[in-house]
């Protein structure tokens, strides 16, 4: 997945390839979110007093596929990239940047995740399940969550884009 052109999602398709469809969507928006900015302006928290920064957004949002994807449906454990251990409920962090971790490189994990949730779910139905908190969490539960979650960050993104540069839209 790249920063080039988005798709539209398919029209009129079966619900797990329509779902699957709009987390790469949204997915792809968080790309296109930051496409074209310098490393600098990837690093800036645009909108005081928010510590928010688009690298932040990229690194939380690693944390999550990492999270419902590898550890909840994959059964895998799978340590943070970025911080400390996840709590139960699994929010996630990897907001906080280090000096030693550029702006590629969160893209190159972000991508290593995205893939690994693509081939974990190539395995799956919707509705599949798995233990999580002491009830039962589905893929098609996930997808929505994930959709969710991805537009509402994307929404933070528009924010700061707009405060760096003035772009809009996307």
């Amino acid at each position: 997945m790249d920063s080039g052109e988005r798709g539209t999602p398919p029209l009129n398709s079966d619900e797990q390839t329509t779902l699957a469809a709009w987390l790469d969507f949204q997915r792809h928006t968080l790309l296109l979110k930051c496409a074209g900015l310098d490393e600098a302006m990837l690093r800036s928290a645009s909108a005081p007093p928010s510590s928010l920064t688009l690298q932040g957004l990229v690194q939380h949002l690693t944390e999550v596929e990492r999270h419902w994807f590898q550890r909840v449906l994959g059964r895998r454990p799978a340590p943070p990239i970025y911080g400390p251990e996840p709590d139960p409920g699994g929010h996630d962090g990897g907001f906080e940047l280090s000096a030693h971790v550029s702006f590629a490189d969160a893209v190159d994990r972000w991508r290593g995740e995205v893939a690994e949730a693509h081939a974990i779910c190539a395995g799956c139905s919707l509705e599949d399940v798995r233990a999580f908190m002491g009830a039962e969490v589905s893929l098609r539960w996930i997808y929505v969550h994930m959709i969710g979650e991805y537009a509402r960050h994307n929404g933070h993104a528009d924010i700061l884009r707009e405060r760096l540069d003035g772009a809009t839209g996307v």
